[in-house]
Formats: C-alpha cells, structure tokens, sequence
C-alpha cells in the first residue's frame, strides 16, 4: 500500500449514500455483479446499511476519505449457516492492497461475533481480483457454482471458504 493507505472501515452511516453510488451506479464497478444497480434500488440499500449492527462497513484511508465497502451477513449455504463477506473498492484505489485488507478487518469483526464457524466469497469467475483477495487471505477453494445476482441473473462464480 502506498503512504497516507492506512486503511479502516467504520459502520456504514447516514451520509454514505453518494459513496454507495459510485460503487453500486456505476456499469464498470457492477461489470461482475449483473450490471448497475436503480436509484431507488441504492437507496433501499442504503436504509438497510446504515440500520445499527448491519455489518456493513464504509472502507476509509487515514484521512476518512472514504473508498469502498466492505461488509458480511448471514447466508444459508448447502444447508449450512454462515456468513457471507463481499466488498468493493473505487477504482482510483484499486490495486492498492485496500480492499484485501478491508476484507481482513471485516473478517475480524465477524470471527469476533462467534456466531459462524465460516466465511463464504462468491466473486464471479472472471472477477481475478477479487478471487486474488481471497487467495492472499487464504480461503480455501471449494469450486465452481452457479447462483443469480441480482435475481433473474445468472452468474458462474466460485465458493470460496474461510474458517473462522
């Protein structure tokens, strides 16, 4: 990471809503993800981020300026409880290291809860990025699955698990 990279994630908030849309608006950011998400499709998101202990996380350097999102919930997964942890970095602060350490700090956070003995990441087959995060955080590679995001989309993505 480059200096002034210090990186941090705080609960997602009431004026998070502009950084919401240029990850979520955005065609290029959303390229992996069944494209950009409606207006009023980030505002609903954005109520539920910002509720008190969503487990939804703005991605800050050191100077607040805020970058990304990081967040986990829980899924059902092949009949099993865990969490799930996705996240997502604006492109001028890609390729920084800043989203595999946000994801490291949010996967923190869930270890801390003690609810789930594992974290599942789906990023799309084609997203190597994201895949690459969970490699360096070693998550193990459970394979290839299909499943739609949003609904009615499909995506081949891949199962990757972290023991918490």
């Amino acid at each position: 990471m480059a200096e002034g990279d210090a990186v941090c994630i705080v609960p997602w908030g009431e004026g998070d809503l502009e950084l919401l849309e240029k990850l979520l608006g955005d065609p290029s950011m959303m390229e992996h993800l069944g494209g950009p998400e409606s207006p009023e499709k980030i505002a609903d998101r954005q109520r539920r981020y910002e509720e008190l202990g969503s487990s939804q996380y703005k991605i800050t350097l050191e100077t607040g300026e805020g970058v990304g999102w990081v967040g986990f919930w829980v899924r059902t997964w092949r009949d099993e409880q865990s969490y799930e942890i996705g996240w997502s970095v604006l492109p001028g602060f890609q390729g920084r290291g800043i989203a595999g350490r946000a994801t490291e700090l949010a996967i923190e956070r869930a270890r801390g809860q003690g609810r789930h003995r594992f974290v599942h990441a789906f990023p799309s087959i084609y997203n190597e990025p994201s895949n690459a995060i969970c490699r360096k955080l070693r998550f193990t590679l459970l394979g290839e699955c299909e499943f739609e995001y949003p609904p009615g989309t499909p995506v081949r993505g891949n199962d990757w698990r972290l023991e918490l």
